[in-house]
């Protein structure tokens, strides 16, 4: 029922089906089974975990890998202490009913029902399409927060049987969640290696190869488990750390069985777990108590909202893609509970927690509470709010490229910035899995591979396989790819460029021009900031300088157009060998060519018109001088212009055209007068006089 299934998630329908299976088998009088703790934590919950964890999207996911543990450990902590500090105020003042529930208790139930469940939020976020960064914050979350679930559960089931508890006691606890978290994720690592070196070895035995990923996988959980280190983190780090290394030995078979298995499993026990909680609720032995029950569903929601802002302001702070409020809020209601703390409520021991059956109740109603109201409104308030949803894109070639380009260059950005970050790290990983890992575990000649071959390997496996389920295989071209044409024919690989070698010498010679003109970019140098730099005290007297030429020269082309007439335009060759043939006479030579003005040429820039200085525009007749027969011949005498002196500005050093009476010469010349209108029969242009 499509209408139903867009409304309503799931996990709801599921659970509501569990409901009436447990009705009807409890109307027949028969008693209906109970969701036992160790089925559920060792055939149910592995399947899930691994399926998520083989194929979990690696890129975004240690791109916020900061967030999400901040998240996962400090907001979990956060929401067990904060609800069982308010829980136990509540027992204290809620009655006769509640006044035996202590501290220890309280806090034991803190943190069973703070954890976010990684079952319940895959179930609802994989309907709504959220987007990647929402999407891999929560589950990354829910993933992670099981080692502190873990470290808090069992930490206050032993203080529970303790008659005091010492400062040593909680120090000894404190440093068990570093041992439950990192040592599930060294078993989980451990276990990968150890799956990835047996692919290696079977490529004549098809068959078995998915089954290593599966029997290594479980036995990382079990392994984890039996020590009491955090077995979903193990799982984890096997899926994810075995992951790249088997899909380059298996075969393309091996790849989708692995694929389809997973999937079926998970979806079979997410369905197993959900109807067996409705069951669970009808069968279960229940002891409802109003205020404890509203009081938990209260202030797990508030403890959740408060957790969540306080948290992401800090964050944002280093974030460069700030967390907005409309994420904020998604990530605040998409705290969902589930199986794992039914389970956990359920494992408690009736000898030191007799209020066990209220403890299941409360954990119940705020399960069905989060899966239900929460989980079904979720849809409609991201369509509401507009949040940015998942953008089903096929990967690329250009894509593939540009994101190597990208992050090879900020690596090197990171290396000449002398600063350590995530690109350094990767890179450095990088280069080691490279040169020594891959050799040990992948096969052949895949160990040596470029990524972006690797990856054009499986789009086009993947294209083939789309083109021949669409049965489109006719339409074919027969070329064959080069790739396909390299895997028919193994061709021998070229042999290493070799790079010549450099003498001694020329070698400390680089070193020595290196170390001279370059900055050392791995010395712990103070960090840049705009704030904090020393201004120069040349730079502000020169910029005023600057300003003053400029607008000193503003100033003169104002007067300039102010005072200038415009020049008549030249006219066309045409018009002038016309006038020329009409009046041959007019264009004799003039008498008085030695009244002309002398400009001056500033050689620094002599393409620009500012630089062409009428120095003296004086006739050389009013000199009292007679003029030079080389003067006389010459016309407009052009002279370099003395440079000045360094230091001085050019614009305010008067000059020898600064006097009046050049000034007014400047404007006479500039400004020839009017002209008398041609008369009939008159030539174009007047003789010379």
């Amino acid at each position: 029922i499509p209408s139903v299934s867009s409304i309503v998630p799931e996990s709801c329908l599921l659970i509501v089906v569990g409901l009436l299976v447990g009705g009807l088998i409890k109307g027949v009088g028969e008693k209906p089974p109970i969701l036992k703790s160790d089925i559920f934590f060792l055939f149910l919950l592995p399947p899930i975990i691994l399926d998520a964890g083989y194929f979990l999207p690696l890129r975004p996911f240690t791109e916020n890998l900061g967030t999400i543990l901040i998240f996962a450990v400090v907001g979990t902590l956060w929401n067990a202490f904060f609800l069982g500090g308010l829980m136990y105020a509540v027992c204290q003042l809620g009655g006769p009913g509640l006044n035996h529930i202590g501290l220890l208790a309280n806090l034991l139930f803190g943190s069973i029902i703070s954890a976010v469940d990684p079952v319940a939020v895959l179930a609802v976020f994989e309907e709504i399409h959220i987007n990647e960064l929402l999407h891999i914050l929560v589950f990354g979350e829910s993933l992670l927060n099981d080692a502190v679930t873990v470290v808090l559960y069992h930490l206050f089931e032993e203080f529970a049987s303790f008659e005091q508890v010492t400062i040593l006691d909680i120090i000894l606890g404190f440093l068990s969640f570093f041992v439950v978290s990192l040592g599930g994720v060294l078993v989980g690592v451990i276990y990968g290696v150890i799956a990835a070196f047996t692919s290696r070895f079977t490529s004549h035995i098809r068959v078995i190869e998915p089954l290593f990923v599966f029997l290594y996988s479980y036995m990382a959980y079990l392994s984890a488990e039996l020590f009491h280190l955090s077995g979903i983190m193990a799982l984890i780090a096997a899926g994810v750390v075995m992951r790249p290394y088997v899909e380059a030995n298996i075969s393309h078979k091996s790849h989708t069985t692995i694929k389809y298995f997973l999937k079926m499993w998970s979806s079979v026990s997410e369905t197993l777990i959900f109807i067996f909680l409705g069951v669970s609720t009808v069968a279960g032995h229940h002891y409802w108590n109003w205020t404890f029950v509203i009081s938990t569903l209260f202030f797990c929601l508030i403890a959740r909202v408060l957790g969540v802002l306080v948290l992401t302001w800090f964050i944002n702070k280093f974030r460069i893609v700030k967390l907005t409020p409309k994420d904020q809020f998604i990530i605040a209601y998409g705290g969902l509970r589930g199986a794992i703390a039914f389970s956990l409520g359920y494992l408690l021991d009736y000898k030191h927690f007799g209020m066990r059956d209220m403890f299941l109740t409360a954990i119940i109603t705020v399960i069905f509470f989060t899966v239900f109201v929460q989980g079904m409104t979720i849809r409609p308030l991201v369509d509401l709010l507009a949040v940015k949803k998942k953008q089903e894109t096929k990967r690329s070639i250009n894509e593939e490229i540009h994101t190597q380009f990208l992050d090879h260059l900020l690596t090197g950005i990171e290396d000449i910035c002398g600063h350590y970050g995530h690109h350094h790290w990767k890179d450095k990983l990088n280069r080691f899995n490279k040169k020594y890992v891959k050799k040990c575990l992948i096969a052949g000649e895949r160990s040596k591979e470029p990524q972006l071959i690797a990856f054009y390997h499986k789009m086009e496996m993947k294209q083939a396989i789309e083109l021949v389920e669409s049965g489109g295989i006719g339409k074919i071209p027969s070329a064959v790819s080069t790739v396909s044409i390299q895997n028919i024919n193994p061709q021998t690989l070229p042999l290493e460029r070799v790079i010549p070698a450099l003498s001694k010498d020329k070698e400390e010679e680089i070193r020595k021009i290196l170390r001279t003109n370059l900055q050392k970019t791995r010395q712990r140098l103070r960090s840049y900031n705009r704030h904090t730099l020393v201004a120069d005290p040349y730079e502000e007297a020169w910029n005023q300088m600057l300003l003053r030429r400029q607008k000193a020269r503003q100033l003169e082309q104002k007067m300039n157009n102010y005072l200038t007439v415009p020049a008549h335009r030249l006219d066309s060759p045409t018009m002038s060998r016309a006038r020329i043939g009409s009046d041959p006479l007019a264009y004799e030579p003039k008498e008085d060519s030695e009244n002309l003005p002398i400009i001056t040429i500033d050689p620094a820039s002599p393409q620009s018109p500012e630089s062409v200085d009428l120095m003296s525009e004086e006739p050389k007749g009013c000199s009292g001088l007679p003029p030079s027969p080389e003067e006389d011949e010459e016309g407009l005498v052009m002279r370099v212009k003395e440079p000045s002196s360094p230091g001085t500005d050019d614009v305010f050093t008067p000059g020898t055209s600064d006097s009046p009476s050049s000034q007014r010469m400047m404007r006479c010349l500039s400004d020839p007068g009017p002209r008398p209108e041609p008369e009939e029969g008159e030539p174009f242009i007047p003789k010379g006089q």
